[in-house]
């Protein structure tokens, strides 16, 4: 047999085993189940909430812009629970789930900086570097947020804590300047865009490094305080509707300060092993 021949075989091959994929890959789109798309329609959600958050951003609507970047941050929060809840995860689920989040958590936060008061520093370009550090922290992050899944089980003791900020956390901590200055609209300070550009430097860095930070998916509550913990949510929910920008800023600032105290907590549980 010729050499063509046998590319001519091997080329065949790789087409009716293509064909193959592509049948089973539609059968299975026939046959999918209710929970399994459900997940992927709150992702969906989120993603449209992040898109939603850039179209402000171009009309110079910036309170509706982080508004729907906070709405994404909850369905973020929502799609991961649902898919676990209704046994729904799936490899396409969390692959959607990380370009919404980079959508939503990376590129919109850092148009919205740009556009409200890093395009207006004094060095050229040095406002565009860092929007897009930080948006590029933000891929390294989901990046490596990813492979960790399909890696090695970590130790138990990581169980409470993430590798770095959170996207949906680093996105919104981003935003503390922008989210002050609807708090005192007199106080043009707070749009300097030293204090955005120091926020989104630190915050950046602080994504891809491997400091731990809490996190509250297998943090299991004790029975009594159940009932005071859920009053608590209830007046957390009920602040951000009257109060939104004071309630998430505050918030922001407390999330922030802990950040140390999780740090002591992370290592001084480590060393008690």
């Amino acid at each position: 047999m010729s050499a063509k021949s046998k590319k001519l075989d091997k080329v065949v091959e790789k087409i009716q085993s293509s064909k193959a994929k592509i049948k089973e890959s539609n059968e299975r789109l026939k046959e999918l189940p209710y929970h399994k798309m459900a997940p992927n329609i709150v992702t969906l959600l989120a993603l449209c909430a992040g898109l939603s958050s850039i179209r402000f951003t171009i009309v110079e609507n910036w309170e509706k812009a982080v508004f729907f970047i906070f709405i994404a941050a909850i369905l973020d929060g929502l799609d991961g629970r649902v898919a676990r809840m209704l046994n729904g995860s799936t490899k396409f689920g969390a692959e959607l789930d990380s370009l919404s989040d980079f959508l939503s958590f990376g590129v919109a936060p850092s148009i919205l900086l740009y556009q409200w008061t890093m395009s207006s520093v004094d060095i050229k370009g040095l406002g565009w570097f860092l929007c897009a550090m930080f948006c590029m922290a933000s891929a390294l992050r989901l990046a490596r947020f990813n492979t960790m899944l399909e890696g090695e089980t970590q130790d138990e003791i990581w169980n409470n804590f993430f590798v770095g900020i959170p996207a949906p956390a680093a996105a919104l901590s981003a935003l503390l300047p922008v989210m002050l200055s609807f708090i005192f609209p007199t106080y043009t300070e707070i749009k300097h865009p030293l204090f955005s550009g120091l926020m989104l430097f630190i915050i950046a860095i602080m994504m891809v490094s491997k400091i731990p930070t809490l996190s509250v998916k297998k943090l299991k509550i004790p029975s009594y305080l159940v009932f005071p913990m859920m009053i608590f949510v209830v007046l957390v929910a009920s602040f951000i509707i009257s109060k939104p920008w004071v309630t998430l800023s505050v918030l922001n600032i407390i999330y922030l300060a802990t950040i140390p105290l999780t740090i002591r907590a992370f290592y001084r549980l480590n060393n008690n092993k």
